[in-house]
C-alpha cells in the first residue's frame, strides 16, 4: 500500500521537471526547489500505490498577478493557458491541459503532475486561479490543510495517516467516487473524537469499522477548509459503496472475535483489495 522507493523516485523527477521548466522561464535562475511547494498527498505523507498525481503549487512573480489583474475576461484561464504552454515547450507530445485550478501534465507511465499557479499573500495564505463561473482568484491554505494533518497525526501516534492509507486503498479498490480530501478530513475529525484514536494495530479493525460509520453519518455534509472560512461539501455519491463496506467491516470484526481469521481476512480483501494485509 505505501508508495515504493522507486515510484518516490518517479514522482519526484516528474515534478522537479515540471517545476524546474517554469522555474526557469519565470526567474531565468537554476531551479532550487524554492518556487515549488508540495501539496496533496505527497505535501501531506499520505501517498499510497498504485501511483496517483503528484500535486504542486508553483509560486510565480508577484508581478504576473499585476499583469493578470489587467485583462479582460477570465483571466484565471488565460493564466492556465499560459502555463500550459510553457510546459509543452517541453513535454509536447504529453496531452497537456488546464483542468479548473490546475494544468494536468498526465504522463504515459507511473505519476501524472498537476500544477497549480499561484502566489504567496501577505497573510501567508497562497492566492490561486479558480476558472469555473466566469474566473476568479481564491484564498487557500495548504500549508494549514498539511498541518492539521501532522498534528492530527502525531497525537494518534502515526494513526492518522495509516487510516488515511487504507482508505485510499479502499477508494482505489472499490472505485469509489469520493474525493480524498473528504477522506483526509473525515479522518481527523473522527479520530479527534474516538476513544482509541491512539491504540495500536491491535484496534484497527475497530477504527475501520467506526470510521465507515460516521462517515454515512455525513452524506451530504460540509467542513470548514483548514485555514479558511472555505467549506467543503462531502458529496453523497459514495454512500452506497460507504454502506457496503461498513458490513463488511462488521462481518470481518464479528469473524476476529470467533477467530476465524480466513473469513475476516476474505472480509477485508473485499474492502481493500489483495495488495493490503489487514
Amino acid at each position: 500500500m505505501t508508495i515504493t522507493v522507486d515510484q518516490r523516485a518517479d514522482a519526484q523527477t516528474k515534478n522537479d521537471g515540471v517545476a524546474g521548466k517554469l522555474h526557469s522561464h519565470y526567474y531565468g535562475t537554476t531551479f532550487t526547489g524554492s518556487t515549488r511547494k508540495l501539496i496533496g498527498s505527497y505535501g501531506k505523507g499520505t501517498a499510497v500505490r498504485p501511483p496517483r498525481d503528484v500535486d504542486i503549487l508553483f509560486l510565480l512573480p508577484s508581478a504576473e498577478y499585476e499583469r493578470y489583474k489587467k485583462y479582460s475576461g477570465n483571466a484565471q484561464s488565460q493564466l492556465l493557458q499560459a502555463v500550459r504552454a510553457i510546459l509543452l515547450e517541453k513535454y509536447s507530445s504529453t496531452n497537456i491541459r488546464g483542468d479548473g485550478q490546475v494544468v494536468v501534465v498526465p504522463f504515459q507511465n507511473g505519476h501524472s503532475v498537476e500544477v497549480l499557479p499561484g502566489w504567496t499573500t501577505t497573510t501567508k495564505r497562497f492566492l490561486v486561479p479558480n476558472t469555473h463561473n466566469g474566473g476568479s482568484w481564491q484564498s487557500v491554505d495548504h500549508d494549514a490543510e498539511i498541518a492539521q494533518v501532522q498534528a492530527s497525526d502525531t497525537r494518534s501516534k502515526g494513526n492518522t495517516r495509516k487510516l488515511i492509507k487504507m482508505l485510499k486503498a479502499w477508494q482505489h479498490e472499490c472505485n469509489v467516487p469520493i474525493k480524498s480530501l473528504v477522506l483526509e478530513l473525515r479522518s481527523v475529525n473522527f479520530l479527534s473524537a474516538w476513544e482509541h484514536y491512539d491504540k495500536g494495530e491491535t484496534y484497527y479493525d475497530w477504527m475501520i469499522r467506526d470510521f465507515f460509520a460516521g462517515l454515512i453519518e455525513y452524506k451530504g455534509a460540509t467542513c470548514k477548509l483548514p485555514g479558511t472560512e472555505e467549506k467543503f461539501e462531502y458529496g453523497t455519491e459514495w454512500l452506497s459503496k460507504a454502506e457496503s463496506a461498513l458490513s463488511r467491516a462488521k462481518n470481518a470484526c464479528q469473524f476476529e472475535t470467533e477467530k476465524k481469521e480466513n473469513k475476516a481476512a476474505e472480509e477485508w480483501r473485499k474492502v481493500f483489495g489483495s495488495q493490503y494485509e489487514f
